[in-house]
């Protein structure tokens, strides 16, 4: 068999692996939220009542966000982060931006206020990287009014349960090592690690990388695996 031949071959296995490893994902998704309500197993997360505020939580795919809450989620995310990625090698754009967050694989968790106004956000996915069943984090926002009350982490914490509850490996991240207090905050307060498909530690990208890729494992992701997997990497 030619060059050629051997590697056609070689991809239709990677391609049928990352089909069944999605597939086994949406299967374990599916299973724990038959309900419909992917929080319908932690009542308690529901509500964020202290520091003075009174907010609600929902988890939905976006396919079930009004256009009114998904234009909210890209200006809050604009507003926070685009200085940021203008500093970054990736730069701001918008268009793109907003593709990613009405991505029909895309799930948000919103907290709204008394008066039912959405004041922060979550946006994750359920996925494969590098072998491993993850979920994904491409979002954490909040606006100003409740920033420093513990309500960032609270989201956090139920991306952790949800991973758990899926049977996911581990929660993924990427951050930006200019956005100091997102890093410190991923690092010190909730214990996320530097990942190994970071480019600090794969080598994947040059020495001045702006961006770190972190990640905390569930109780299913402590046994080491080989990445027979898709691996997307840090250059995506």
């Amino acid at each position: 068999m030619g060059r050629k031949s051997v590697r056609a071959k070689e991809k239709k296995q990677k391609r049928q692996e990352e089909r069944a490893a999605m597939a086994a994902v949406c299967a374990k998704v599916q299973a724990a939220n038959q309900l419909g309500d992917p929080l319908g197993a932690f009542p308690a997360f529901k509500k964020f009542d202290r520091n003075g505020l009174n907010l609600s939580i929902e988890c939905c795919r976006v396919s079930h966000l009004d256009e009114k809450t998904i234009d909210w989620a890209f200006e809050l995310t604009k507003t926070n982060m685009q200085l940021l990625y203008e500093q970054s090698e990736w730069g701001w754009k918008e268009r793109e931006k907003r593709e990613e967050l009405t991505d029909e694989r895309a799930w948000y968790l919103i907290a709204r206020d008394e008066l039912a106004a959405p004041v922060a956000l979550v946006h994750f996915r359920f996925d494969v990287e590098c072998g491993d069943e993850v979920l994904y984090c491409y979002e954490v926002q909040l606006e100003t009014r409740v920033r420093r009350k513990g309500v960032g982490k609270f989201l956090v914490q139920i991306l952790q349960l949800m991973a758990n509850s899926t049977q996911m490996k581990k929660v993924v991240l990427t951050v930006f090592k200019h956005n100091h207090g997102a890093y410190q905050f991923f690092r010190d307060a909730l214990q996320f690690e530097i990942d190994e498909t970071s480019p600090s530690v794969s080598g994947c990208c040059s020495d001045d990388c702006t961006y770190e890729i972190l990640s905390r494992r569930t109780k299913f992701g402590d046994t080491p695996h080989s990445h027979t997997g898709h691996c997307a990497g840090c250059c995506h």
